[in-house]
């Protein structure tokens, strides 16, 4: 297929003139704007330095984010064990009821002994009890277990009594104190 020689413009000469075989694809090529080399490195630099500062404020973020947990760890990493030896020590209070108070048996006191020894050394990793009886209920550090009614000893919302003692590890809540609680 030929172009139509009425359609050709007059100072193309016949071999300019593009020749179209028959089923062959048209291919549009469209002329772009040429930008300047040095607006084009200018915009790529601009878009490069927005990318370093968004990385580099990612990276910032990550390293406060690790350094957090890694503090936390440090301060909290003996919390496992502070749990299990608490069981221990509930352990050793159940027998101790179970000894009178003036019992100077070797027994009894080997058991006030290790008891002592136990707390000392918990406490000084910084195992503190939580202090419920005659407190309000805090949800948070304390497990209400059963309710009674309010008297004119305990107001709505206070604990009357504490089943199993709670204990802290630093800030965090190692056991919760089960308590009972007096409601309306």
């Amino acid at each position: 297929m030929s172009v139509p020689e009425d359609e050709v413009p007059e100072d193309l000469a016949d071999d300019e003139i593009p020749v179209l075989e028959e089923g062959a694809e048209t291919i549009e090529v469209s002329i772009a704007e040429e930008q300047d080399p040095l607006e084009s490195a200018i915009e790529r630099a601009e878009i490069a330095e927005k990318e370093i500062a968004y990385k580099d404020a990612e990276i910032q973020n990550i390293r406060k984010r690790f350094l957090a947990e890694k503090s936390d760890l440090i301060q909290y990493g003996s919390m496992g064990l502070a749990r299990k030896m608490l069981t221990v020590l509930a352990d050793v209070d159940r027998a101790m009821n179970n000894i009178e108070e003036d019992d100077q048996s070797p027994l009894a006191q080997g058991l006030r002994l290790l008891r002592n020894k136990m707390w000392h050394e918990l406490s000084g990793e910084g195992v503190t009890a939580i202090d419920a009886k005659g407190k309000k209920f805090d949800p948070a550090r304390m497990e209400a277990i059963t309710t009674i009614p309010a008297s004119d000893d305990y107001s709505a919302g206070t604990v009357v009594d504490v089943i199993e003692a709670g204990y802290m590890y630093k800030q965090k809540v190692l056991l919760a104190s089960r308590v009972v609680v007096a409601s309306d």
